[in-house]
């Protein structure tokens, strides 16, 4: 699961379920301006950090520079030594500058007291960590706890199976969160078992409880068991400012920390949904909407491609090949995840495709290229199931503000990990519909 670059807001208010049994909820769309700006804005914190250490960017210190980037600036993820040791790209200066300047536009500028790093953090080993980085999330959505209902924005999460916001008196929980207080809620429930994930920059501590759940207002879930967080400092300052409060996710059980029901499975028990499928429409520029109970054949033209999953966990699929232009990846798998805004991969693959196509990766690991060469970007296509799924190139750019970045992201996974990431840069393509009772997942071409 990974970057998350990632986000998914729907409005209550807009939620409502229709005659056909489906319940609709809007899903709000973060602008590439504030993509990009967020990207600037953790470049440059990473930058001041390296600064405020005394590190020069000099050839024969930028490991050191690169390893404190990593763990001030990934919520979930790991980078492998090997791609954690290039060099730095040229321009570093004009990075600073351009790093400082263009988020005063759009953010509130951290304070230098607010920027710490832990340069002795272990980020743990790859099978304890959950592989995520929601720094880039670019959808969010809002439901309700409790009673009388508490609102959160949460990200809508395929790639994870927990659901948990911060409680009241959360520690490192950044700011303007949105927080639970079980002692107001008349409906909750003690449960106390301890709740702990480990993330690349740390680890996340709470504690489980059970309440009732809104996803909208014919879809409510009862004994719903989630997450109090109470330390969120493992998160990192991606969690800190960004505009979700929690993780929703849409997983299989076999994620799900503590033994969980998730909340898509509640919703099967306790029939409170149609039928056991999701969907979601991403938009073309626009607010999305997600789908429960079934999907919305007004979303989309032609037939449904029905893919069965290689393995009921992360929503996993097998893929022939991956190609652009002249580079192709051979047969690999990867999982269709909701909670990830770009397409990642092995950095060496990533490497390979941005070099191909004339991006620079940058002291942060993100891959960028002068927006005069934006047309040039060939179309990336997934053979899946014998079928080719095409992103055009056009769509594997986040533009704003003179700056262009690459839509796809190095992420190393050794097997038996996914080794890509089908994020929201691919969904964005086609309507997308998750079928838990089946275990698979279709795609079709959308109305845009």
């Amino acid at each position: 699961m990974l970057f998350r670059s990632i986000v998914l807001a729907l409005s209550l208010a807009s939620a409502q379920a229709a005659d056909d049994g489906l319940v609709r909820m809007k899903l709000k769309k973060r602008s590439a301006e504030e993509m990009v700006a967020a990207h600037l804005k953790r470049e440059n914190d990473a930058l001041r950090l390296a600064l405020a250490k005394g590190i020069a960017p000099k050839e024969d210190e930028e490991e050191v520079v690169r390893e404190m980037v990593k763990k001030s600036v990934l919520l979930r993820g790991s980078t492998s030594s090997s791609s954690s040791s290039n060099n730095l790209e040229d321009g570093f200066e004009e990075q600073v500058e351009e790093a400082v300047q263009f988020p005063k536009k759009y953010m509130t500028p951290m304070r230098d007291e607010e920027v710490e790093v832990d340069a002795d953090t272990d980020t743990g080993s790859t099978e304890s960590v959950i592989i995520k980085d929601y720094a880039n999330a670019q959808y969010y959505g809002e439901v309700m706890i409790g009673t009388p209902p508490q609102k959160f924005t949460v990200i809508f999460d395929t790639g994870s199976s927990n659901f948990w916001v911060p409680k009241i008196n959360c520690r490192d929980c950044g700011h303007d969160k949105s927080t639970y207080d079980h002692t107001i809620s008349k409906s909750f429930q003690e449960d106390g078992s301890d709740f702990s994930i480990q993330y690349g920059s740390g680890p996340v501590h709470g504690f489980f409880s059970v309440d009732s759940l809104a996803l909208a207002d014919d879809m409510v879930i009862e004994h719903q068991k989630f997450a109090e967080v109470s330390n969120a400092g493992g998160l990192g300052q991606a969690y800190a400012y960004g505009h979700f409060d929690g993780i929703l996710g849409l997983g299989f059980e076999g994620l799900s920390e503590g033994g969980a029901n998730t909340v898509l499975k509640n919703a099967i028990d306790q029939n409170v949904v149609r039928d056991s499928v999701f969907a979601f429409d991403l938009g073309d520029n626009q607010d999305g909407e997600l789908t429960f109970g079934g999907y919305d054949e007004s979303k989309f033209k032609g037939e449904i491609t029905w893919v069965n999953l290689s393995e009921a966990n992360y929503w996993r699929i097998n893929i022939e090949n991956i190609s652009v232009g002249s580079v192709s990846s051979g047969a690999t798998n990867g999982i269709v995840d909701s909670g990830t805004s770009l397409i990642t991969g092995p950095s060496a693959k990533i490497a390979h495709i941005a070099h191909s196509v004339g991006a620079k990766r940058d002291f942060m690991g993100q891959y960028h290229f002068p927006c005069s060469k934006v047309g040039d970007v060939p179309d990336l296509e997934f053979t899946i199931d014998g079928k080719a799924w095409t992103v055009p190139g056009e769509d594997l750019v986040i533009q704003a503000g003179g700056t262009c970045l690459f839509a796809l992201m190095a992420m190393d996974m050794p097997p038996p990990a996914p080794q890509w990431i089908l994020g929201d840069v691919f969904m964005r393509q086609y309507y997308t519909i998750f079928d838990y009772g089946n275990e698979r997942v279709g795609f079709a071409e959308t109305n845009y």
